[in-house]
């Protein structure tokens, strides 16, 4: 089961207010603005700042 679109059209980075995109995995919603990614668990969005991780982190 994936994230309902709906859900995410209206969800935004908890930091910044601004949209966030699904990358390409499905296991992170994106904030490009804050550069940071926000996991998805289940399903379920984690929209967390403590959670997130910086994109800097992704490619070592």
């Amino acid at each position: 089961m994936a994230i309902n679109q709906e859900l995410l059209d209206i969800l935004v980075c908890p930091q910044c207010k601004k949209e966030l995109t699904l990358a390409a995995d499905k296991n992170w919603l994106i904030c490009d603005n804050c550069q940071l990614r926000y996991p998805i668990r289940d399903d379920i969005p984690i929209m967390l700042i403590d959670e997130a991780e910086p994109l800097d982190n992704v490619n070592g």
